[in-house]
């Protein structure tokens, strides 16, 4: 039955990557709009952590439980893409020596296996830590490549039948009375404007979410939160190393290849494609990352750059923090009373499959269609085969 429907995804970023692949192994019809090359957007830069869920095991259980599913899940699908080098929460000083019970009791409930280490097993692992530091909390983090992942998923989509279709702009959003019909869409290669039919659109355009519902005539409560990230010459820690401590600016060092990536700071944006660069942002990286490593000081720059978090919330708080890191799917037709229309936002790079499970169930819902989620089994076929013609 699922042939029988067409679905249009808008957004090539990790979530679009997943959605894609999801409803390919359903059997829908699928093509996928992306305006620029795939993963353009925030999925292509974040700094490529596969979360634990330690960072949300206090505050934001919701996605902590979500991070530590689909990491594990993550491992199975797409052998071979991820650093399995674990991580350390770091305490500093004696205020963070007091949040360890309170992490490790979160990190339990959460499901998230710890291990508390005295500061000469810490060291031990990790020779450049600050050698101030008092004890750390190891759990299983993992460093992923924030392009090659999703392109997995893109890859495994394509070999079965979805269309994907990169430099293509949504320009309008289709409508019949209240009922979202297609999208008419601009390819940036040819210059022409086509329209694409579709029984059920999905936005799942991340922090330009909002941009899409407002030409559908719908609202979705994201809030665009850039963060700031910096890269320097050196591995200067082979596992992922996280201060223990509440969320905060500049607590986290991904080892990438031959980089330490530092991050991150919050704040809101009413634009995600206008982001900026801060150069006080920059140094408060620097600054932080050195407090828990403190080679990252002087170490050589290699590169800055930020991103966009499309948070989900209808407040405006300061600095960017203080919202939820789950995701939301919504059925606009329940919410504005408009069908044929649905929106994904939220989440992680590392929940990326999730939200497009969670997703395909509302399609599948609305459709009347029984098609059961595979992508909690169905390895991934390697980045490369993106590439490749498919072969009858």
């Amino acid at each position: 039955m699922a042939l029988n429907y067409h679905v249009l995804v808008i957004g090539g970023g990790s979530t679009g990557a997943a959605l894609v692949h999801d409803l390919a192994l359903r059997g829908f019809r699928v093509t996928l709009v992306e305006r620029g090359e795939l993963t353009s957007g925030t999925a292509g830069r974040h700094h490529g952590l596969l979360h634990s869920g330690g960072r949300y095991a206090v505050k934001d259980q919701e996605s902590a439980r979500e991070c530590i599913e689909e990491n594990q899940i993550l491992r199975r699908i797409a052998p071979g893409s991820f650093e399995e080098n674990d991580g350390l929460f770091v305490a500093i000083t004696d205020e963070d020596v007091a949040y360890r019970d309170k992490f490790v009791k979160g990190c339990a409930d959460c499901g998230i296996p710890t291990q508390v280490l005295t500061r000469e097993q810490a060291l031990r692992l990790e020779p450049h830590l600050n050698p101030e530091m008092k004890l750390a909390v190891r759990v299983p983090d993992g460093t992923m490549d924030c392009w090659r992942v999703p392109m997995r998923f893109f890859a495994t989509a394509k070999h079965n039948g979805a269309n994907i279709q990169p430099y293509t702009e949504v320009v309008e959003i289709l409508r019949r009375e209240r009922t979202v019909v297609g999208a008419r869409v601009k390819s940036h290669v040819t210059g022409k404007v086509t329209e694409i039919g579709a029984d059920i659109v999905v936005n799942a355009t991340g922090a330009w979410a909002e941009k899409i519902s407002e030409m559908a005539g719908v609202r979705v409560p994201v809030r665009p939160s850039p963060g700031v990230m910096v890269a320097v010459r050196g591995r200067w820690c082979n596992m992922v190393v996280n201060r223990l401590a509440p969320a905060g600016d500049g607590d986290i060092i991904v080892p990438q290849r031959a980089l330490s990536v530092i991050g991150t700071t919050s704040w809101y944006t009413d634009d995600p494609d206008r982001l900026g660069l801060p150069e006080d942002h920059v140094q408060m990286m620097y600054q932080k990352g050195g407090e828990l490593i403190p080679a990252v000081k002087a170490a050589p720059f290699r590169a800055a750059w930020s991103a966009a978090r499309p948070l989900i919330g209808d407040e405006v708080l300061e600095g960017g923090r203080e919202l939820s890191r789950t995701f939301k799917c919504y059925d606009h037709k329940v919410r504005d009373g408009v069908d044929g229309i649905v929106t994904i936002s939220g989440g992680k790079g590392t929940t990326m499959r999730g939200m497009a499970e969670a997703t395909a169930n509302v399609v599948v819902q609305k459709l009347g269609v029984d098609a059961p989620c595979r992508t909690r089994e169905v390895v991934l076929l390697p980045y490369w085969a993106y590439y490749q013609e498919v072969q009858g």
